[in-house]
């Protein structure tokens, strides 16, 4: 069997002594837009981060294209994969430029010059997430809003096949959180970009994603389609939360009403 994308096989995650994530296999689709849902305490951002390298398995492996994760140098992985955690730090008084420049790292070797090729990738970066006339700015004067989209510029500019974004709708208003699920969404359908986000909202979740990761507190609930995994009971099992589900009147997905 050829594996040609990102998954985990018998996964075990744990904080100390507490047991976050257990025995948890499963296959995230190539080319697609998957989500990770679930409750508080779940283990939505560990899983996340481990699938990015940033923790280590207590037990079971992530791969990446049929090889393991901790095995690849790196550089050659971070040409792969990007990651924006949750609330992430930047160096007081950095720009915007700046810091997007700090995405094209892993593309260029020690002292090589500044191409236009990066300046190119950077620029559109930023205009991808409406910052394009604020790269001089200092990320400490913007909004919460323009600085969560300064920051997904960055890994936009790292350009790799595989994006994982953990609530990157954090500090946005509704308009610029289906801006940037759409903006994803295109490069996505585009470039081809594997993308897996932790998202809170169930509704933008089901209209942007191809395939759902639905966690509980026991575990995995469900995963596949937001047609299969986005249902009454599962939403039961997962929240403990009795809801209707209906058709989107705009998108025909399916939307969540609580009781």
């Amino acid at each position: 069997m050829t594996h040609t994308g990102l998954e985990t096989q018998s996964l075990t995650l744990a904080y100390r002594d507490r047991t976050v994530i257990r025995d948890l296999t499963l296959r995230i689709p190539d080319r697609c837009v998957t989500s990770i849902l679930g409750p508080n305490g779940c283990g939505k951002s560990t899983l996340l981060k481990a699938l990015a390298r940033l923790i280590p398995p207590n037990g079971g492996q992530v791969r990446l294209a049929g090889e393991e994760l901790s095995r690849i140098d790196t550089r050659a992985l971070a040409r792969r994969l990007a990651i924006l955690p949750q609330s992430p730090k930047g160096p007081e008084g950095i720009t915007v430029a700046d810091l997007v420049r700090r995405g094209r790292t892993p593309w260029r070797g020690f002292l090589a010059p500044w191409s236009d090729e990066d300046a190119r990738v950077c620029q559109l970066a930023l205009e991808q997430v409406g910052l394009g006339d604020m790269a001089g700015r200092s990320i400490d004067e913007l909004s919460g809003g323009q600085r969560q989209r300064a920051w997904i510029a960055l890994v936009l500019a790292q350009d790799t096949p595989y994006l994982l974004l953990d609530e990157p709708t954090t500090w946005l208003d509704l308009s610029h959180q289906l801006e940037v699920l759409s903006l994803l969404q295109k490069r996505n359908r585009d470039h081809g970009t594997t993308v897996v986000t932790v998202l809170h909202d169930l509704n933008l979740a089901a209209r942007f994603s191809d395939h759902l990761i639905l966690l509980g507190p026991a575990g995995l609930v469900s995963e596949g389609t937001p047609d299969d995994v986005m249902t009454e009971s599962n939403l039961q099992s997962a929240f403990g939360l009795k809801a209707l589900v209906v058709p989107d009147p705009v998108t025909g997905r399916p939307m969540v009403v609580p009781h």
